[in-house]
């Protein structure tokens, strides 16, 4: 297939590289030149994914038209405040029926719609699609066993993700339920937060096991009144990247909120992370959307407390500790 990848960071750079490894004819677009320049001396995206050598066949742009017309798959792969503002100007591109999966995570503070609804709101006429689940661009660049979920309105399309991605070390299962996979993929980040924030407090596994366990509470009670499945919440885009972001090195939501937790603004982790910190983005609008669904988040309100109301990290955690008694159940 001839694909088009919009976005040079690490996510972007890993599929791209996991996509020529499986024969594809792929090209990466950046609009920072010299992230171009870097990519076509070196073939090593150096600031966002040291050491991983990209395939010498990608090609490099930084000309929208170019990197999506006649691509019979593109892949988003731009930060999730990004994604409206990248959808408005390929729009004039896009052919009837042309296929995007969108591999950013995040719901958009504004509107509170998923990133696929936004695709879909600015480019109607393409099909647009969702590839999500555990996978760090660190490891899947390493061709480290990974296993992820195509998701699609019809099961047709997300076969044909799922073909042109899966190979022995990449894994990929389908599901039409969309709405699940990018709920799943976008709240885990809050809940992330949360974890990192207890670390940097200094508590233990007994903490984070909570912080995670109740925070999948708290993504199923959304999920399901917004529509979503409980095998999907459960499964690779809910559970599994849950697990992985709450406690991996690598995941760059739980490492700002180990900062937080140490007594640092949003602002000054994300500085320190260097990297787009979708949590922050999503925490906004998972409290609305409880709020709207009238769904308790008692975790993601007490990131919201932290992020933008000036509450310390600490107070957050005795708040939570000290609830009104309550059956798990």
């Amino acid at each position: 297939m001839k694909i088009g990848i919009l976005g040079a960071g690490s996510w972007g750079s890993a599929l791209a590289n996991l996509l020529a490894y499986n024969g594809h004819e792929v090209t990466i677009w950046s609009i920072d030149q010299k992230e171009i320049e870097m990519l076509r001396e070196f073939h090593e995206q150096k600031d966002r994914l040291p050491g991983v050598i990209l395939n010498t066949s990608i090609a490099y742009t930084t000309d929208l038209e170019t990197s999506v017309t006649d691509k019979e798959m593109i892949v988003c792969a731009v930060p999730s405040p990004f994604v409206r503002g990248t959808a408005v100007k390929i729009a004039p591109y896009i052919k009837e029926g042309q296929l995007i999966v969108n591999v950013s995570k995040g719901i958009e503070e504004a509107t509170l719609k998923a990133l696929v609804e936004v695709i879909e709101e600015e480019i109607p006429v393409a099909n647009v699609a969702v590839l999500s689940g555990p996978s760090h661009a660190e490891e899947v660049g390493r061709f480290i066993p990974t296993t992820v979920v195509a998701g699609a309105r019809n099961i047709e399309t997300a076969k044909i993700i799922q073909n042109a991605f899966m190979n022995e070390r990449f894994r990929v299962y389908t599901s039409t339920d969309v709405t699940g996979i990018e709920l799943g993929g976008s709240v885990k980040n809050v809940i992330a937060l949360a974890a990192g924030m207890s670390d940097g407090l200094g508590c233990g596994d007994n903490t984070k096991a909570a912080l995670m366990t109740r925070g999948m509470a708290e993504i199923m009670r959304l999920g399901l009144a917004m529509g979503a499945k409980v095998e999907t919440l459960s499964g690779l885009s809910g559970m599994g990247d849950l697990i992985v972001t709450c406690t991996s090195r690598h995941s760059r939501n739980r490492n700002a909120g180990y900062l937080i937790g140490q007594g640092k603004t949003y602002e000054e982790a994300m500085e320190e992370v260097k990297m787009i910190v979708e949590g922050v983005y999503s925490a906004k609008a998972a409290k609305i959307l409880a709020e709207k669904y009238n769904v308790d988040m008692p975790i993601v309100d007490a990131v919201n407390g932290v992020l933008f109301d000036g509450k310390s990290a600490k107070d957050a955690m005795f708040q939570l500790l000290t609830r009104d008694r309550k059956a798990e159940v």
